[in-house]
């Protein structure tokens, strides 16, 4: 049975992602599972060599069907990025115009069914914004290239255990007013059907409440016996396994000991504080997209590019995730 073939972006240019994704092109990690394309600038990618010390044997194509991987690593080379023009460790609306393009271009590839799926090394959303892109993120890039018409949004990876927020980029005082039965229970739809894509047959989702100690049965507000609550019997009546909500302070600890495979949570930092403590190494997944998409959960790190020295487990980690994705 032949490989599946997926894209790898090379991500930001004067970020870490050319110089991890030619680390893991060395080491053959890419190769083991995929026939992969790596989409970027071929000068970028070069650079990335130039970083890291090594040599790999790559050429560019114009299009997938063009490539054959006996001769080496195959690049679809945009010509959007001179490193000549790229400042290591510093933000550009040049670089952005390179983020955005490999991402459009990657999900081209997907609609087209030249690729099953992508792998998006660093990007830096600032970086895309100043180039004129009009979206929040790449997420809600993707979903316009894909025209995703219901929910979608990052899912949090890390020692396989899942996050879903309900709510994200928000502040604080507005969660509250975000939360409603339909919202929560369409994110446990998303949190259940991301876990059942990677391969867990019978996903076991956790829910965790709003307020301090549960609400403390609404002496401490009522969000959980109002909305939180309801979405839960709402989502067990459809034959999901799902519990909660717990309280938040706790739930984590149950999940991390291996009670259940993913935790919706009520707000960004209910989810992303418990899952960095643990680790810099997870994945983030484009949860709601029509294909498997995943990069590693850190950004660009500015301060360690061009130096050859960042890690790389955690884009290894988005990868033997992809594989699990696109083989499931």
């Amino acid at each position: 049975m032949e490989k599946a073939i997926v894209g790898i972006t090379l991500g930001d240019a004067s970020g870490i992602g050319p110089e991890i994704v030619a680390k893991l092109c060395v080491k053959g990690y890419f190769t083991q599972y995929f026939r992969p394309i790596m989409i970027g600038d071929v000068r970028v990618f070069e650079d990335g060599l130039r970083i890291i010390g090594a040599e790999y044997p790559h050429y560019v194509v114009k299009d997938v069907d063009e490539a054959d991987w006996s001769k080496g690593q195959p690049v679809l080379d945009l010509g959007d990025q001179d490193p000549a023009l790229v400042t290591m460790g510093k933000t550009s609306a040049y670089c952005g115009i390179g983020d955005v393009d490999q991402i459009v271009k990657a999900c081209e590839l997907c609609k087209e069914g030249k690729i099953v799926g992508f792998l998006y090394a660093p990007l830096h959303k600032g970086n895309m914004k100043d180039s004129g892109m009009k979206f929040e993120s790449e997420g809600e890039l993707m979903a316009h290239c894909f025209d995703v018409k219901g929910l979608y949004g990052e899912i949090n990876v890390l020692e396989n255990i899942q996050t879903v927020r309900v709510t994200s980029h928000i502040p604080l005082k507005n969660v509250s007013a975000n939360l409603s039965k339909e919202r929560i229970l369409e994110c446990i739809r998303l949190a259940y059907d991301t876990c059942k894509g990677s391969g867990i047959a019978e996903p076991r989702v956790a829910v965790s409440g709003l307020n301090p100690h549960n609400g403390e049965n609404g002496k401490c507000g009522t969000e959980e016996i109002d909305v939180i609550i309801p979405a839960v019997e709402a989502a067990r009546a459809e034959g999901m396994n799902v519990e909660g909500p717990f309280s938040a302070d706790v739930v984590f600890m149950r999940a991390f000991r291996g009670d259940f495979d993913t935790v919706v949570t009520m707000y960004h930092d209910q989810g992303q504080i418990a899952l960095k403590l643990r680790g810099f190494e997870g994945v983030t997944v484009g949860g709601g997209q029509p294909y498997p998409i995943v990069t590693p959960a850190h950004g660009t790190a500015y301060g360690k590019a061009g130096k050859g020295t960042a890690a790389t487990k955690a884009i290894e980690n988005a990868t033997d995730l992809l594989y699990k994705m696109v083989s499931h």
